[in-house]
């Protein structure tokens, strides 16, 4: 159909919807179903309306899907069933919480570190961050919305700061051949790389993330709130809050003593088989998840524990994530809706080319933002905005360093929305292993990223007059 106003419509159902009612399952569920009214008024096909096989069923038949099932849910899944079983992450928690941590500020200080270390970018970074730096927080009384917004804002942003990953290869797949110094995906990677500087939302996100965590910068709006409760009453959640991960309480296998191998040789492996190959030229990410859950099966098996009890542990995790899978279904079909009616192409025509040119990175930021927190993606907001941006900057000013700082501008803008929005699979997962309620999360880490976003569109606007 021909983009219009009314191809933002399902995203801001979703998004209304969320906010109204705190229930991510309803609202997406409704923006799925507004999205196939909105294709029917536009093409007149019957057809349009049947949005279980226009949209659903395509959607989770997609192989996007299916990789969220079988690794970042079943295979992650059943790694935290494992743990849980072995007692792995919680022996892990415990004995750094003897050495490193003293209290609630350092106990967020080292789950920032962590992110610093699970690097590989969003859905990634925040499973396992949330699942390892849980049990630490919570003994340490840190509300679970503080350690939702540590998790989401050491996941994509850190992964376009750290950018050894598969995050260079994508763009630069975008990018190339957009404009002339852009001629291969050799240059086209390497200017990601020359970029970083100019990624002001990425560089504010982790550096404000890190102030947080060590009480240098203050709790603002309903995150105080979430501070002082936990604090005062050692409440981990507000007392109408609904985990999209409930916790079942200890698990583990009569007889068996945890060890840090039953963490430590999961995690090694799969940081292993992500990164290594990677710097190869060979992406076997999806495999290191398999490897890593096989692992701590051979561990566990290995130390003692029996068949049944292996077994059970990893069906258990895999059980528990149920909710999960359905809310990142429909997550994925409203990014199909949503594609299907060009909101994203929507909002780029409808702000237009003609502005100044140490105007445009602000206005790329602001842009990104609104179409990553609309579409639930920073990647898709990326194939959208970069063949579009790159070529505007350089024809408005054909200097490399102001490239760079509208490159900085896309990339930023982009993760602030994928982390924000509560159609987000970062920001679901976040408040899942966290064991945050989803809209919770969302409220309390808004003011705290907008402020990052706002400090970063103010350094793109002056970066961009210091070079022109």
């Amino acid at each position: 159909m021909e983009p219009s106003a009314l191809s933002l419509l399902p995203a801001l159902v979703a998004i209304g919807l969320a906010f109204a009612t705190r229930r991510a399952l309803p609202a997406l569920f409704a923006s799925v179903v507004v999205g196939s009214l909105v294709l029917f008024m536009q093409t007149g096909d019957p057809w349009d309306l049947d949005f279980v096989r226009r949209f659903l069923i395509p959607s989770i038949a997609s192989e996007g899907y299916a990789r969220i099932l079988l690794i970042y849910l079943w295979c992650l899944g059943g790694l935290t069933g494992l743990w849980a079983k072995t007692g792995g992450a919680l022996h892990f928690a415990e004995l750094v919480g003897e050495r490193m941590v003293r209290g609630p500020r350092s106990a967020l200080a080292f789950t920032w570190l962590l992110g610093t270390i699970f690097h590989q970018g969003g859905t990634v970074s925040t499973v396992l961050l949330g699942t390892t730096a849980r049990p630490l927080t919570d003994a340490h009384d840190v509300s679970h919305e503080e350690l939702a917004y540590v998790v989401d804002s050491t996941g994509s942003p850190i992964a376009t700061v750290l950018p050894f990953n598969a995050w260079p290869a994508y763009v630069a797949g975008l990018a190339v051949g957009t404009v002339p110094i852009l001629a291969d995906v050799e240059a086209a990677e390497l200017f990601f790389f020359q970029s970083v500087w100019a990624n002001f939302y990425g560089i504010f996100a982790v550096l404000g993330t890190l102030l947080f965590a060590l009480g240098v910068l203050p709790a603002i709006g309903p995150m105080r709130a979430a501070v002082a409760r936990s604090r005062e009453t050692g409440a981990l959640d507000a007392a109408e809050a609904r985990p999209l991960l409930q916790p079942d309480g200890d698990q583990r296998a009569a007889g068996y003593t945890p060890s840090l191998l039953d963490f430590g040789v999961p995690v090694g492996t799969m940081i292993t088989l992500a990164i290594v190959p990677y710097l190869l030229g060979v992406n076997f990410v999806n495999e290191a998840f398999a490897a890593s859950v096989l692992s701590a099966m051979l561990v566990a098996l290995i130390r003692g524990m029996s068949l049944e009890d292996v077994l059970d542990g990893f069906i258990t995790g895999c059980r528990s994530m149920t909710i999960g899978a359905l809310v990142l279904g429909l997550a994925v079909t409203l990014g199909t809706v949503s594609k299907d009616l060009g909101a994203a192409t929507y909002l780029v025509a409808a702000l237009g080319d003609a502005v100044p040119a140490v105007a445009l990175p602000g206005l790329l930021t602001a842009l990104c933002m609104g179409i990553a927190f609309s579409t639930g993606t920073s990647w898709g907001t990326y194939a959208v905005v970069f063949p579009i941006a790159l070529p505007l900057a350089w024809a408005l000013a054909p200097d490399p360093v102001y490239l760079q700082v509208c490159f900085g501008a896309v990339l930023g803008g982009s993760v602030f929305g994928d982390q924000c929005s509560p159609i987000s699979d970062t920001s679901i997962l976040s408040s899942m292993f966290s064991g945050c309620d989803l809209m919770d999360h969302v409220r309390t880490q808004l003011p705290l990223a907008l402020a990052a976003a706002g400090v970063g569109a103010v350094a793109s606007t002056l970066a961009a007059a210091w070079v022109l």
